[in-house]
């Protein structure tokens, strides 16, 4: 999945991405995040997708912020970004039916929306590029609203793009790709899947294990863990700028969550 991201991003659309061994990792790898990985019938890597939380750290509000022309990030539970989505355009160039791109970028797409429904994520924020707008929106996956302005990023501009994770537009792409089976294979078929081409390195890719690729990633710094102190200013902040109520009921309900660590704050103070 690095690898490919790595292709993609680095080579084919120029972004400014750290790149080490063949693979793009960043901080926010680092954050735990939930990848959805689409594997081919030769068991390679051809498509992927990263979900992350809103509540902390993600790429629109600490990268992309440009994109946002000054406004405040979202910032909710149920809002989830959808980063690093790329396909093997090169090897899936000319295919049909289960290995086409289309059908790949509708697999994804699927999982995606699946995984984040059942994990009751309401919406979902990404930042893609013209072009994979038009593809959205030719596969009954059209971005419902946007977010500030579209800007220049590497090759390609980026645009903050908004979908609901709802039944309907999760049924759109299915009956547009023609897909009617749960897209999910189990831990055993997929790994199963994986190393019948693992050895062999299709595509130029190293077989590496997820310990060893994530040595690679950069260091923890870039997402230093926040002191009580750091917690209670960044809800303050985040109530004291909400846009309307429904930001400010967002930023509420994150502060009651932290509710225990910020007394935790108040109480070490009041023992000092």
């Amino acid at each position: 999945m690095h690898a490919l991201r790595a292709r993609v991003f680095a080579d084919r659309l120029g972004w400014e991405v750290t790149v080490k061994n063949g693979m793009e990792i960043d901080e926010f790898d680092a954050l735990n995040p939930a990848h959805v990985i689409c594997l081919d019938d030769d068991g390679d890597v051809v498509g992927c997708m990263r979900l992350l939380q809103t509540t902390g750290p993600h790429m629109l509000a600490d990268v992309f912020y440009d994109i946002l022309d000054g406004e405040p990030p979202l910032r909710s539970s149920r809002i989830w970004e959808a980063t690093r989505f790329c396909v093997d355009t090169e090897k899936l160039k000319g295919r049909t039916t289960r290995n086409s791109i289309s059908y790949v970028t509708s697999e994804v797409m699927i999982g995606a929306f699946e995984y984040a429904r059942d994990a009751g994520v309401l919406d979902a924020v990404a930042v893609i590029d013209p072009v994979m707008n038009r593809v959205m929106q030719r596969s009954r996956n059209a971005p419902y609203d946007y977010l500030g302005t579209p800007k220049q990023m590497g090759k390609v501009k980026a645009m903050a793009a908004l979908m609901d994770c709802s039944e309907e537009r999760i049924a759109g792409i299915r009956d547009f790709a023609g897909i009617n089976h749960d897209v999910f294979g189990s831990d055993d078929e997929v790994l199963s899947l994986f190393k019948e081409n693992n050895g062999s390195a299709g595509n130029g890719n190293r077989a590496i294990t997820l310990e060893s690729a994530y040595d690679f990633a950069p260091e923890p710094e870039a997402v230093r863990k926040p002191t009580r102190k750091d917690l209670r200013e960044y809800c303050e902040a985040q109530v004291a700028s909400a846009a309307n109520d429904e930001e400010k009921v967002a930023a509420l309900a994150l502060k009651l969550e932290l509710a225990e660590i910020l007394r935790g704050d108040v109480q070490n103070r009041c023992d000092a």
